[in-house]
């Protein structure tokens, strides 16, 4: 399983699972949808009988947080793609001709070997068309006085009704994965990218 990556934004699960759905409801992928305790699950398969290549399968999660959601890719299933390529293999020592049989076969489980980034392609698509990303949202973009709980701006060096300083309480978020992060922090408890 992938680590969550957090788009801020104006973007919900169920937009996110649309998308998915109208990339990849084709053949050789079929595409089912489901929200179970607060949270939307899309898996991406192959056909049970694929015209050409292995059998592959994956998940995404998807879940709002404040200000936008979480997305996390499940591991693909590989066995499949791994035994028909494994079928190309043994076909293609016993007689090289059989290489020419196997084309397609060989074009499918490369294009099911792409599958996870694939799907991340289109994940960053469609939240960058809506405006999401992985710096904070304006509401977001307050650091709160901890002394008197009043919003400031981000950079403030201090309150702006007390006058108290903001020092490390200004927001920020993890360049790699959006998770948001305090300045004390060196490693994104997300992630664990550096910061």
């Amino acid at each position: 399983m992938t680590e969550p990556r957090i788009f801020h934004g104006d973007i919900s699960p169920q937009d996110l699972a649309r998308a998915l759905a109208a990339e990849f409801h084709h053949p050789p992928y079929q595409v089912q949808s489901f929200s179970k305790e607060g949270r939307t699950f899309v898996q991406i398969s192959t056909h049970d009988r694929p015209a050409s290549g292995g059998n592959t399968a994956l998940t995404v999660g998807i879940q709002k947080v404040e200000d936008g959601i979480s997305v996390v890719i499940g591991n693909q299933s590989w066995l499949g793609v791994a035994a028909s390529m494994g079928q190309t293999a043994l076909l293609t020592l016993l007689n090289p001709w059989n290489l020419i049989n196997r084309l397609d076969d060989l074009a499918q489980d490369y294009e099911n070997l792409q599958l996870s980034e694939r799907v991340w392609e289109i994940i960053e698509q469609t939240t960058r068309a809506s405006g999401a990303t992985f710096e904070l949202s304006e509401r977001l973009k307050r650091a709160v006085c901890p002394y008197c709980s009043t919003g400031n701006t981000v950079g403030e060096p201090r309150c702006i009704a007390c006058g108290a300083p903001l020092g490390y309480d200004q927001p920020t978020t993890c360049k790699k994965c959006g998770f948001v992060i305090r300045k004390s922090e060196t490693i994104c408890p997300n992630c664990k990218n550096p910061v």
